[in-house]
């Protein structure tokens, strides 16, 4: 398309395919980067679960909702996005091989309760192989866990993102409908600037926020049951009145719940952590 610079419109040279062209004329149509999902995959809710900077807690919190979700009666999947640093397999004990369904889709595995998932460890030859790859390849590999697995019959699925605004973030921003997030975050200082990237990058993506997520929040000693603030006191009511967001819950740094997942059971969970979380999610229906 060529463009008329004092006309603001299209020049008569226009050949009305964008696809050629470079110029951002207003005749330009916006095209989604939306993937369509397998042709056999049937998927209700997609929450992504993200954070401004690693290290905070959002595969537990992935993991965790998705087991809420589960006991609720809804069917609920895991799309583990965080290619370099996949854990969700781990937590739940699943191992196994990935089977095709013979015309190139993927069916993902499923753990002891059914909660489908599919994760870059799923797919190594050892747990331990480390994933040795450029960002484009990472970024297409999370697109194919959305467009090539069948997701059957999925109530809620939760993707585990990689932290930060980068390659993947991006990704799946653009590529997956996302009907909103949970930022996860810790009470540190930094807390404001981790939940800013987060937020301004849906923001720029026009995707909702549903609210905020603290993570190791505060230790209660198992004798006398006195909380203690081991990260320093908690800022993340402020954080969420500045933002105009709704705090979905604070975490307390558990050592049952590391323990759990550390076997691979962290379908044994017992706690109410999430509980108010699972209620907002139960909303979206």
């Amino acid at each position: 398309m060529i463009y008329d610079d004092t006309q603001d419109k299209p020049s008569s040279g226009c050949t009305h395919d964008c696809s050629t062209c470079s110029s951002n004329c207003a005749s330009r149509e916006k095209q989604s980067l939306l993937e369509k999902p397998h042709e056999l995959s049937s998927i209700k809710k997609v929450i992504g679960i993200v954070s401004g900077k690693g290290g905070v807690g959002k595969s537990i919190v992935t993991s965790m909702l998705s087991v809420l979700m589960s006991r609720r009666g809804h069917s609920t999947a895991i799309l583990d996005a965080d290619i370099t640093g996949p854990s969700i397999p781990k937590a739940f004990g699943v191992k196994g091989e990935v089977m095709g369904d013979g015309t190139g889709g993927i069916f993902p595995l499923a753990s002891k309760t059914g909660i489908k998932m599919m994760s870059v460890n799923l797919l190594l030859p050892e747990e331990t192989t480390p994933v040795v790859w450029r960002g484009p390849v990472i970024a297409g590999t999370v697109k194919q866990f959305w467009t090539d697995v069948i997701w059957d019959d999925v109530d809620f699925m939760f993707v585990d993102m990689p932290p930060g605004t980068g390659d993947v973030p991006l990704t799946v921003f653009q590529s997956i409908p996302l009907d909103g997030i949970i930022i996860v975050t810790s009470p540190q200082e930094l807390v404001s600037m981790i939940v800013a990237k987060a937020a301004n990058m849906a923001q720029m993506m026009n995707i909702p926020v549903l609210g905020i997520v603290e993570n190791m929040s505060y230790f209660k000693c198992p004798d006398c049951g006195k909380a203690y603030n081991i990260y320093g006191e908690s800022h993340i009511a402020e954080v969420a009145d500045k933002f105009g967001y709704e705090v979905l819950a604070k975490m307390p740094i558990d050592p049952r719940l590391a323990a759990l997942c550390d076997k691979g059971m962290l379908e044994l969970m017992e706690n109410d952590y999430l509980d108010h979380a699972a209620d907002k999610l139960e909303d979206l229906l």
